[in-house]
């Protein structure tokens, strides 16, 4: 079990939302990974990955490329077990440069609260260090939402 589970109320989606945000924020594959079915699949990009193992090797690639990577989420839509995200993420590459990229993810759940599906629209932006405005993980108590640009 994985609460909060669904059917969602704009208020329980917020809390898997920011639960998710946490999660990821670790840059701890195995420990996000727990948060999905054993047979979850994604589409993340143009990428797609099937089961928890799938998910931790996918996830390790992904931060030992994507350095110093900080994460807001906010919720878009909640209808049933289906929660719709919009998200922004900063972070550098080996060389040095800074990104910002922005998406959309739609996720589905099970009955336990486990995301069994997940599909994920990402796009990046250069941007200068100086540009940056996520820093580390979100502040205890900081409710407020991303930029829309």
């Amino acid at each position: 079990m994985r609460p909060p589970v669904p059917p969602f109320t704009p208020e329980t989606a917020a809390a898997k939302v920011r639960a998710a945000e946490d999660a990821w924020n670790t840059r701890d594959p195995e420990r996000v990974a727990l948060a999905y079915t054993e047979d979850s699949v994604w589409r993340n990009r143009d990428v797609f990955v099937t089961g928890r193992a799938g998910i931790v090797a996918f996830l390790t690639a992904k931060w030992e490329r994507e350095l110093d990577y900080a994460l807001r989420k906010s919720l878009w839509a909640v209808h049933g077990d289906r929660i719709a995200v919009r998200f922004q993420y900063e972070c550098h590459d080996t060389s040095g440069q800074w990104w910002r990229s922005y998406g959309n993810e739609l996720w589905e759940f099970d009955g336990q609260g486990l995301m069994r599906r997940r599909e994920a629209s990402i796009n990046d932006l250069r941007i200068d260090e100086s540009e940056r405005r996520i820093f580390g993980p979100r502040p205890a108590g900081d409710q407020t939402g991303i930029p829309l640009h």
